[in-house]
């Protein structure tokens, strides 16, 4: 039986999971640094500024439990994926774009170092990424994407044809591959609940079960009292639109996942998924998965990508249609998995901004700052964002504070129902384009796929 919900498989399995909740704000309070949201970004950026200036007081207000959303619910995926790179590099230049890419990569290393420094066991396995092209199309666009990646200084990079493909992992029809060395599979729930503890010995407050209803300039107010402070900064990510005033901030985007049983050593044989590389394709309506540290696949994708008014899901419980279709997509993958017991499924949000380029930013007139709208690469942007978001309270001028994301401003999505019809119909058109592709071979992109991305942003 397949449970669904329950915030996720990784919570249901992590060695934290079940530990007594903090205590909720009781009462006004005031602090140098108030930080609402108890995620990767808000925790990073509470611990980074404890380090750098132990005198701070620092207080994180986490609306359900540090880990609660996107940070306990993700793939695991710690790699160097950054959003908005190619916009960035049009708007500040390609050199630019490229010392983003470069920070992005040291990222991975930067939480991996943290991690053991800190003693969290989170699962850590650097195996790099694997990303697969599937079809005609798909390798048309693994090409360029290979080629960009170099062009942005990952040299490290390498190029399969189907044959090395197939001997990192067994992927059914795979044509071709890009392989890189900066990612790594993590527990994701291990690790946040273990940067959460790292911040409290460094004496950050953290304040569980206190939803904070409205942010303004030197204040975060909560049901229970207000936290006032010079600084007050906004790491809510997938959460943001239910902020007073940021309905229409970031678009909070579903992902849903899917994990099977453990699977047998002749099984993992089969499918040559030995270094445990994470996973990935060159599909429009894009596939992420990781092989488990106990040996099982956890598999994610879209599902319904949008619930109308930006709402959110219910303690991750997902659609019996998306489960399915995820189903579908790992048989697909690997056909000898047919069969296969699926033990957990749930979903999550992400914040996706109008034009899909992540941010950092602080406003010195108000103190507010923010970041996010990591779209689906946070678990290494969020610390990023994180010891930028530092360097900008501090007021010191560095090379992070420099990056072309930092003060970058955006439009805001459009009002109902015009939002929901415009992303459903958007990945309608890309689930369209990926079939379209698969049943034609060619190895142009199709033009369908070109104007979603047009539309939506992201071209």
């Amino acid at each position: 039986m397949t449970i669904n919900g329950g915030i996720s498989f990784w919570y249901a399995t992590g060695t934290t999971a079940h530990q007594p909740p903090r205590a909720p704000l009781t009462g006004d309070a005031t602090a140098d640094v108030v930080i609402v949201g108890g995620g990767y970004t808000g925790l990073w950026t509470a611990y980074y500024l404890k380090r750098a200036a132990p005198d701070l007081r620092v207080t994180v207000l986490e609306q359900k439990f540090c880990g609660y959303g996107a940070s306990g619910r993700n793939g695991g995926w710690l790699y160097n994926g950054i959003a908005g790179r190619d916009r960035y590099a049009a708007l500040h230049g390609h050199e630019a774009a490229r010392r983003l890419q470069h920070a992005m990569n040291d990222t991975v290393a930067e939480v991996i170092a943290v991690a053991a420094e800190e003693d969290i066991d989170a699962d850590v396995h650097r195996g790099g990424v694997l990303e697969v092209a599937r079809t005609p199309a798909q390798l048309s666009r693994l090409r360029a994407f290979h080629t960009a990646e170099l062009s942005f200084g990952e040299t490290d990079r390498e190029l399969y044809d189907a044959p090395a493909t197939r001997a990192r992992i067994d992927v059914a029809d795979a044509v071709g591959s890009s392989w890189t060395p900066h990612g790594a599979r993590v527990h994701p729930l291990k690790l946040v609940r273990g940067l959460a503890t790292a911040c409290e010995r460094l004496g950050v407050t953290l304040h569980e079960s206190t939803p904070v209803t409205e942010i303004a300039p030197r204040r975060a107010v909560t049901p229970y009292g207000t936290v006032r402070a010079p600084y007050v900064l906004r790491c809510t990510e997938g959460f943001t639109a239910a902020l007073k005033g940021h309905r229409r901030t970031w678009l909070p985007m579903n992902s849903s996942m899917i994990v099977t049983a453990p699977l047998p050593p002749s099984v993992w044989e089969r499918l040559n998924w030995q270094d445990a590389p994470l996973l990935g394709d060159m599909a429009h309506a894009y596939t992420y998965a990781q092989r488990t540290a106990d040996d099982r696949i956890a598999i994610g994708g879209r599902g319904v990508p949008y619930r109308f008014g930006s709402r959110t899901d219910h303690d991750g419980r997902t659609q019996p249609a998306t489960i399915a279709s995820l189903r579908d997509v790992l048989v697909s993958f690997f056909p000898v998995l047919a069969g296969t017991e699926i033990t957990h499924a749930w979903s999550g949000v992400l914040g996706v901004p109008r034009d899909w380029c992540a941010t950092v930013a602080l406003d010195a007139a108000t103190g507010l700052g923010w970041a996010g709208g990591y779209v689906g690469s946070g678990v290494a942007a969020a610390n990023l964002a994180g010891r930028t978001l530092r360097d900008l309270v501090l007021g010191d001028r560095t090379e992070l504070t420099a990056l072309p994301w930092v003060h970058h401003r955006v439009r805001r999505w459009e009002p109902e129902p015009f939002r929901w019809l415009g992303v459903h119909a958007l990945y309608a058109a890309y689930r369209g384009a990926d079939r379209r592709e698969a049943a034609t071979r060619r190895p142009a992109t199709t033009p369908l796929a070109r104007l979603a991305d047009r539309v939506s942003g992201r071209a």
